[in-house]
């Protein structure tokens, strides 16, 4: 079993990649609201709602588990891609590396993609590879969606 790794995936999505990458860069708080059955709560610890820098806590449900993870993120605009940078939380304490980067890519007609890449290290080798987390990322992504496609009608 590896001890470190990259998970690609992508989502394909009806909603604008602008409109995505907004909600994902500088409207988190609405997060608990559109998805509580993902999200329960976004609390932030320093920065502002859309700054490069900002650190972050969520607190949310992965396989029936209630869980929190503490993020640095990193803002692209031009590209449109979010980064967030693990540091405290249920997944840290298994891993030493555990970054979730979003890129909104938009499509020539409408909607776009999300392309999530996971990017872990394990501490240890009876760590299980993070399938379960990217399985929980791109449903949330996915749920998003309908919430995104609602505020903008």
């Amino acid at each position: 079993m590896a001890m470190s790794g990259t998970y690609v995936a992508e989502v394909p999505l009806k909603g604008s990649a602008e409109k995505h990458y907004k909600r994902y860069k500088s409207e988190t708080h609405l997060f608990p609201d559109a998805i509580g059955h993902h999200i329960q709560g976004v609390n932030m610890h320093h920065g502002d709602s859309d700054s490069h820098g900002s650190i972050r806590s969520w607190n949310y449900t992965c396989d029936g588990k209630q869980e929190s993870f503490k993020e640095k993120r990193e803002l692209h605009d031009a590209n449109m891609v979010v980064t967030k940078r693990g540091l405290e939380g249920h997944v840290m304490d298994q891993f030493k590396l555990f970054d979730i980067i979003y890129q909104f890519i938009p499509k020539s007609r409408e909607g776009c993609v999300c392309k999530i890449t996971l990017i872990w290290e394990k501490k240890n080798e009876d760590t299980p590879e993070p399938i379960n987390y990217m399985k929980f990322l791109k449903s949330l992504v996915a749920d998003m969606d309908d919430h995104v496609l609602k505020s903008s009608a």
